[in-house]
């Protein structure tokens, strides 16, 4: 009977996580504030924060007690979200849109002082940096969109009946999450810069293989698909505590510069289970190529940095005379190259698996001399090429996946051609790429034979 009972249990958390967040995104199309899922989920996204943190610091907080230690909140009151937003009966109407959105404003407890917004804004964590960093720079980028207040603590309500306590909640609840980032990047136009198709995500996390104790970095994180993934990755390899902490604080960093992104990979991660996302919420290529040293270089990069876009001319002094260039997927490639650890003392060099567009490898000018320094000082030893349209709707631009490693010069280069499957013209939305296409390349990689899909240079 129990185990009867216990198969039951994932699907109605499941049903009822749907309904909750089907709810939510009922109520929010009735506020005209929000124009739609680019408002809708960011929206939704700040709220499910707030509520993960609190359930979190509950947790942190009857610890610290058991074992009589201080416990100091990351949020103070009246701003937690067990003061304002859980209370059945609380502030509702103008009133809560003032306490949330105002510089200064009469909050929950009757005082006056910061506004919500304000306040979260404000928090600074100590010396090496915590939870009070992550949120002042989430709320930093973000706006409260709705302008009913009694919509708004509709949506509240519904969010405060997830249990983020339960483990089995929390899984349930990525997996929507993920959901959700999907159908707002098939509305999300010329912003679907930030997504890459699953299947190329586990496949480069699968070929590339983290190993727990390694450093993983994507400078260009987006919503975090790459790091999560290799979250997974990662934590199968966990056997003991110190293994926890290691996978916690010291395996996994990313940097993404725009606002939004920023805060969908922070909720993207904590869903997942990684406690604190170290994001650099700054541009990654801010940084001086010439001044990268030992300490910043990582063991591993699994990226889609950004193409077809263009950086800033003061971007371009980072890098040398040379191969200085506006295309945003040449200057990720030479910070990548930089920031792979080099082989020293007998440990080996850093390696990437990364999307390209076809103009990286086939590009003249700058593009062939960023080529030829990868091909002296990397190891290219692989190059798995996209069929046309993996991308699509969003671009029809080709691309490939570079594999290669910093321990020496390139001696050859295998290529695998991916083949769009059989009565396939193209992909489409509604028919994308499954990752059951990658299973010959996973067979031919370690086993690496001539067949009609590879060759070598």
């Amino acid at each position: 009977m129990s185990q009867k009972k216990s198969d039951k249990m994932p699907k109605t958390t499941a049903q009822q996580l749907a309904s909750i967040i089907k709810s939510c995104r009922d109520i929010m199309r009735k506020d005209k504030g929000l124009s739609g899922d680019l408002d809708r989920l960011p929206m939704l996204t700040w709220i499910m924060f707030l509520k993960f943190l609190d359930d979190m610091e509950k947790i942190r907080e009857a610890d610290a007690l058991l074992h009589g230690d201080r416990y100091v909140p990351a949020i103070e009151t009246p701003y937690r979200w067990r003061d304002w937003a859980a209370k059945e009966g609380g502030i509702t109407g103008d009133e809560l849109i003032a306490f949330i959105n105002n510089d200064e404003a009469v909050r929950p407890d009757g005082t006056r002082g910061p506004g919500l917004f304000a306040y979260l804004r404000s928090l600074q964590g100590g010396d090496g940096g915590d939870r009070r960093d992550v949120i002042a720079t989430v709320f930093r980028g973000t706006i409260n969109r709705m302008i009913n207040g009694y919509l708004l603590r509709d949506v509240l309500t519904k969010v405060n009946s997830i249990n983020f306590t339960s483990t089995e909640e929390i899984h349930t609840l990525s997996h929507l999450y993920e959901s959700m980032l999907k159908e707002m990047r098939d509305t999300a136009g010329d912003s679907g810069e930030f997504y890459t198709p699953r299947p190329v995500v586990r496949f480069i996390v699968e070929v590339v293989d983290p190993q727990l104790g390694e450093t993983i970095l994507d400078p260009a994180c987006g919503t975090g698909g790459f790091l999560t993934e290799t979250y997974e990755h990662l934590l199968k390899q966990v056997n003991t505590t110190r293994d926890r902490e290691i996978l916690q604080r010291e395996s996994i960093y990313g940097g993404e510069a725009k606002p939004l992104p920023y805060l969908l990979g922070q909720m993207n991660l904590l869903l997942h289970g990684l406690e604190y996302p170290q994001i650099d919420p700054g541009n990654s290529l801010r940084f001086n190529l010439r001044e990268i040293g030992e300490k910043d270089r990582v063991d591993v990069i699994m990226t889609n940095p950004p193409f077809g876009g263009e950086e800033e001319r003061g971007i371009l002094g980072n890098f040398p005379e040379d191969k200085q260039t506006t295309e945003t997927a040449l200057l990720f490639l030479q910070l990548i190259m930089r920031r792979l650890r080099r082989p020293i003392g007998g440990k080996q060099g850093g390696r990437c698996g990364m999307v390209v567009p076809n103009g990286t490898l086939f590009g003249t000018g700058i593009a062939e001399r960023i080529k030829k320094e990868l091909l002296e000082s990397y190891n290219l030893h692989t190059i798995v090429r996209l069929p046309k349209g993996v991308f699509a709707p969003y671009t029809d631009i080709e691309t490939n996946l570079l594999f290669f490693a910093r321990d020496g010069p390139t001696k050859e280069i295998w290529y695998y051609e991916v083949p769009l499957p059989e009565g396939r013209k193209q992909y489409t939305k509604t028919k994308p790429m499954n990752f059951e296409e990658f299973n010959p390349v996973l067979d031919w990689w370690n086993n690496r034979e001539d067949n009609e899909h590879t060759w070598k240079a």
